[in-house]
């Protein structure tokens, strides 16, 4: 076991841990480069900024690393899992399946920012499959927001409000005339449109009455044994008799309004445009933007009918974003963490070049990083409540330090360890199987921004476990030492 020196462990007796200085020697400046720039993006918008991916992202320089960002359709997503080839034979995926189908396509994705973009998504309209239970309306969800996901927000956000784990999630299958149920309308208004303090409760009362008669029913004329698990999911039904056609009075304005009319005034509200973008920009660039930064790119975003493209390269194209103010600002979390890090290592082709399996074989070793994920505080499709992840230093707990210390041991196992696939470091370090090489291989690869002295740390720890040169017997034990180290500085919580 290596011992952590102090400037490395970064636990503290409180719950929530206090990381001290986030930042390298070298981190009074904003970023100059193309490639520092580059790198930068791809940390926040993508899912890592290996080498590879620097080198095919900047090709055409970071204008060209935006294009291919935004515009991934024209590049081979990388992944085909069909859901239903996971299902158990009775037509029916687990839920364990579908958090495993997405951990997979999140390795594999050659979309990082579409992947990026959905868990976004998931976190704004926050599902959990706790309440749902249902697998296949967790999994169409997730589809909702992975096609819409640089779409237009409008289209989303009627697919979202309209979509059975939804409905069910928020009870409106219960919302009916004479007996409206605010659940929906409340929310819809303060955490997916306006924020809370931009509308009254006569609002939510009288939106709510146009929401009635949106409920569920079965898919007609599908029979239990149906081949496809999907078509077997609940759909959404317009139970005219049960909706409130009455006037309503809505910020001001007298009509018969549905809920469709609803959705549409909150989208054509400017408020609505500055919520999205603040809460956009804090999960991608930094917390507190200055209110004149939101109103410019908020405005843009509103003028564009809220097309998220126009405010997704706003965000990458600001000069605030490349600011020393940005830079390694924002936590990582759990996905940032350990799904990283398993990309950056190349798990994901890994997995495509394993022999084709059946059923849940089919999804390798994502059962480990979903247990992983879990001990970091994010179980993906089981966000805590309606507000989705507390994100920031929430992140940070001496619990969740303990499991991304430990992650070191699930990628690097040795002999005797459950690892992911029995990763060899060997070659990790054939060029170089000294100490120093391994640790110098280690930062880069994990794109870890330490200075000098601690890297000479790592190479100290590496030269206990391999004493002097590192071959096959003993490389994953080199690995996880360095990689534990290296998981447990301050600096590497920061993206």
């Amino acid at each position: 076991m290596v011992s952590m020196g102090p400037f490395f462990c970064i636990f503290r007796p409180e719950n929530h841990v206090n990381l001290g200085c986030r930042t390298t020697s070298s981190h009074n400046m904003a970023l100059e480069t193309e490639r520092e720039k580059g790198a930068h993006l791809l940390r926040r918008f993508g899912l890592g900024a290996s080498e590879a991916e620097l080198n095919f992202y900047l090709q055409g320089g970071l204008k060209g690393a935006i294009d291919k960002l935004v515009n991934y359709e024209s590049i081979d997503e990388g992944f085909n899992l069909d859901i239903a080839s996971l299902e158990n034979g009775k037509n029916k995926v687990q839920m364990p399946l579908v958090v495993g189908w997405w951990i997979s396509r999140i390795l594999q994705t050659q979309h990082p920012l579409q992947e990026k973009m959905t868990l976004f998504w998931h976190d704004h309209f926050a599902t959990s499959a706790d309440k749902v239970k249902a697998p296949m309306s967790m999994y169409l969800q997730n589809e909702i927001l992975r096609r819409n996901a640089v779409g237009n927000f409008g289209t989303m956000l009627t697919e979202v409000s309209k979509d059975p784990a939804m409905i069910v999630w928020l009870d409106n299958e219960y919302n009916v005339k004479g007996k409206a149920n605010e659940n929906f309308a409340r929310e819809v208004m303060e955490l997916f449109t306006l924020g809370i303090g931009h509308y009254s409760e006569k609002d939510i009362q009288e939106s709510a009455r146009a929401y009635t008669g949106w409920s569920l029913q079965r898919p007609r004329g599908v029979t239990k044994d149906e081949a496809d698990p999907r078509k077997l999911a609940p759909e959404f039904v317009f139970r005219e008799r049960l909706h409130d056609d009455g006037e309503k009075v809505f910020f001001g304005k007298k009509g018969e309004f549905t809920g469709d009319d609803i959705l549409g005034m909150l989208c054509k509200m400017p408020r609505t445009a500055e919520y999205i973008t603040q809460k956009m920009w804090e999960y991608f660039a930094y917390t507190d933007p200055e209110p004149t930064l939101i109103a410019r790119i908020s405005q843009e975003f509103h003028q564009s009918n809220l097309d998220i493209k126009t405010l997704l390269r706003a965000i990458m194209t600001s000069p605030e974003f490349y600011s020393d103010k940005a830079y390694r600002s924002i936590y990582k979390s759990p996905v940032d963490f350990a799904i990283t890090t398993a990309r950056q290592l190349g798990l994901g082709g890994l997995m495509k070049q394993t022999p084709d399996q059946v059923g849940p074989r089919k999804l390798g070793p994502v059962a480990l990083i979903n247990t992983s994920l879990k001990g970091m505080g994010m179980q993906l499709l089981y966000p805590p409540d309606v507000a989705g992840w507390d994100q920031g230093p929430a992140w940070i707990t001496t619990a969740t330090m303990v499991e991304r210390i430990s992650w070191a041991e699930r990628l690097f196992p040795e002999p005797n360890e459950r690892g992911l696939m029995r990763f060899q470091a060997y070659p990790l370090f054939a060029s170089d199987p000294t100490a120093n090489g391994a640790a110098k291989k280690l930062v880069s690869l994990f794109d870890a921004p330490l200075p000098a002295y601690k890297v000479a740390k790592l190479a100290d720890a590496a030269q206990k476990v391999c004493r002097g040169r590192i071959d096959d017997s003993n490389a994953n034990a080199t690995a996880q030492a360095v990689t534990k180290l290296i998981f447990a500085c301050p600096e590497f919580q920061f993206c």
